[in-house]
């Protein structure tokens, strides 16, 4: 959520800087709420000292043994006024806060605007690997090998499901593996999140109201911020473990990582680039998410962008690092770079891991604050994510980086103690 303060002191600034994202801001509304809500403050106050002078009448006029009830009545008006005050404060915070959640993140100054087309490649990791062979694209692969079940996992529950089989099954808890033992030794504490989530989670997150319909819902009730919906990401859960809470500044930054599977309604259409495995309804993830001071939150950032990144270059893996245009990071984001693998049988490289600093805007969100040691005073706290990995974009790129003349797939070296040393998968 944006700062009223900072759009009330630079509106042109955060205009500006949202059009970079493609978002036309118009502050007008809010503010004229907000000039309401401290104009109404300030006659309360007035109000209440109003009360306070009546009131230190009473005394003198018992001793004088004059009534008192007009005095009562008085107050009596006074406190309904201030009632209604104060009500009419509650409605126009309402008014700001539903105003400022539709709104997307401040992309932070460097970006460019725009969308992928001002994307730039910032890192590129080895060479695309050659084949003396004809290449097969990883569906192929999967189905000649017997490790992923397409077609029964689509008589499951449709499309954008499978199953992994056998061999498949454990490649991908090895690379899951792989992934927690990483994280763990660079001291990262493993958390293991519910998969359902309250509304609040998605508002904390940034992800709600504007995309609550990408989700799954348990819809029991009417109103959905009564029930609970299958989380899209871990992200969504880690960010707001300390909600409402105010930590202690010597913890941070605090570094946190989640296994869960996740949940989107999106999975993609019929397209060549999106097929088997690219982009599903649920699929396994390792979540990194750290809360930082806003000091340190460029470190953080380059951080969680060198940990993604490492985990594909000890595979093996032909990728690039790509910084994202302002209009191309997600709505809670002021920066992302993209981790991208590299798919042989399409030629394109796709992304596996999503680095991003939703710098103060979902702190500010789900209230996550911690005390400044040298003014005392709650401070918003900054928040990162980043993927550690997803396997549904690491195991395509794998079997099809991997493979060989004759069909099977050789394992990548950090993965075959999980997999009982075993070097290659075959018929």
């Amino acid at each position: 959520m944006l700062d009223i303060n900072r759009i009330r002191n630079n509106p042109q600034e955060v205009v500006d800087a949202l059009a970079k994202k493609g978002y036309a801001a118009d502050f007008t509304e809010i503010l004229k709420w907000d000039d309401e809500r401290k104009k109404t403050i300030t006659e309360i106050e007035q109000l209440k000292a109003q009360k306070n002078k009546v009131s230190s009448q009473i005394p003198m006029l018992k001793k004088a043994g004059q009534s008192v009830e007009p005095i009562f009545e008085e107050m009596k008006k006074i406190g309904e006024e201030i009632a209604a005050g104060d009500a009419k404060i509650a409605e126009l915070i309402e008014k700001i806060q539903n105003g400022l959640l539709v709104m997307p993140n401040i992309p932070d100054p460097d970006l460019l605007p725009g969308e992928k087309e001002n994307n730039q490649v910032v890192k590129v990791f080895g060479e695309p690997p050659k084949f003396d062979f004809p290449l097969k694209n990883h569906v192929d692969l999967c189905t000649d090998l017997g490790i992923i079940d397409y077609e029964r996992g689509t008589k499951l529950s449709g499309n954008g499901f499978w199953i992994y089989r056998g061999l498949g099954a454990r490649l991908e808890w090895a690379l899951l593996n792989y992934f927690i033992d990483e994280h763990i030794a660079d001291g990262y504490e493993f958390i293991l999140p519910p998969y359902q989530l309250g509304y609040n989670c998605g508002l904390g997150a940034g992800q709600f109201p504007k995309f609550a319909d990408e989700v799954y819902w348990l819809d029991c009730d009417e109103d959905r911020k009564r029930n609970r919906f299958m989380l899209p990401t871990a992200e969504t859960a880690l960010v707001n473990m300390y909600s409402g809470e105010i930590v202690d500044e010597s913890k941070l930054p605090m570094k946190f990582f989640a296994y869960s599977p996740c949940f989107r309604k999106e999975a993609g259409s019929a397209r060549a680039e999106e097929r088997g495995m690219i982009r599903g309804h649920q699929f396994n993830k390792i979540e990194m998410v750290q809360y930082a001071h806003p000091d340190h939150s460029k470190e953080a950032f380059e951080e969680l962008v060198e940990k993604a990144s490492r985990l594909v270059e000890k595979l093996g893996l032909h990728y690039r690092v790509s910084k994202l245009a302002a209009g191309d990071c997600s709505a809670s984001m002021a920066r992302t770079s993209d981790i991208e693998v590299w798919i042989p049988s399409m030629g394109i490289y796709k992304e596996c891991s999503s680095v991003s600093n939703a710098n103060d805007y979902q702190a500010r969100r789900n209230n996550t604050r911690y005390r400044d040691s040298k003014t005392g005073k709650p401070q918003f706290l900054h928040t990162l994510n980043g993927s550690g990995l997803a396997t549904s974009r690491i195991i395509p790129a794998i079997v099809e980086q991997y493979q060989n003349a004759d069909g099977s797939v050789t394992i990548p070296e950090v993965l075959r103690k999980y997999m009982g040393g075993l070097e290659k998968i075959t018929k």
